[in-house]
């Protein structure tokens, strides 16, 4: 088995963090960019000071020939794909009737269509090594029937996200791949930090979104599949 993992939009951010924290449990790992490419470096040389192997693979990944070209790059740059992180996504705060036909298909494509092209491709790669991880960046809450007018697009494109992560999980189960979606509320890097509406009254901490993923892609989880894990203080109960 190989113990390589892709994570996409991993120049910064959760997919930052989500890189070297993977990169500590004894992963290696392909750092995916679009367009920033010496943060990517700069992480991918992180994680080797872990004294683990790291590549960087580029790409728009709303466009499938891109995407598979840099699940291919990760695979032949580390030997091969165990796990896939699918954390690239554009985010739009924006009253629904002021969204315009542009932005409601990209923040779509950006985090729903970005993740069936991604997982698609990864696909041959996990079914291959008889054991793999599949985790999504998701969002509290996403799922269930309710108003979200500032942030529609992303909301369905989020639900869209479980949906298929679910799908993806009754299949690939007698497969030895794992399915699961991370779902964050709040974390302290989001574009608006509606702290008031949140029980525990705080941001989620990267690390805490990073120990979430950590666990999907451990033996421990190796029963768990098609499940959602919110991490968001108590938001949306």
């Amino acid at each position: 088995m190989a113990r390589a993992a892709l994570v996409t939009g991993a120049a910064r951010g959760i997919g930052r963090a989500v890189a070297l924290g993977l990169a500590e449990r004894g992963f290696d790992v392909a750092v995916h960019y679009r367009s920033r490419r010496a943060e990517a470096r700069a992480v991918a040389a992180a994680v080797r000071r872990t004294g683990r192997r790291a590549v960087t693979v580029s790409g728009d990944l709303t466009d499938p020939e891109a995407a598979r070209a840099a699940v291919e790059a990760a695979a032949r740059g580390l030997g091969g794909l165990a796990v896939v992180v699918n954390n690239v996504g554009d985010y739009l705060y924006k009253p629904i009737e002021e969204v315009t036909p542009a932005e409601w298909r990209a923040v779509l494509d950006s985090n729903l269509t970005t993740a069936f092209h991604v997982t698609q491709a990864a696909l041959p790669h996990l079914l291959a090594g008889g054991w793999g991880r599949v985790v999504f960046l998701g969002y509290a809450g996403a799922g269930q029937t309710v108003a979200k007018p500032h942030i529609t697009p992303y909301f369905v494109a989020k639900t869209g996200v479980v949906l298929y992560a679910k799908a993806l999980a009754a299949r690939l189960a007698p497969h030895g791949v794992t399915v699961n979606v991370v779902a964050p509320g709040v974390a302290e890097n989001s574009v608006t930090q509606p702290l008031g509406e949140i029980p525990m009254g705080r941001v989620a901490y990267l690390e805490e979104l990073v120990d979430a993923v950590g666990y999907f892609v451990s033996a421990a989880a190796d029963y768990v599949t098609g499940q959602v894990l919110e991490v968001a203080g108590g938001w949306n109960l």
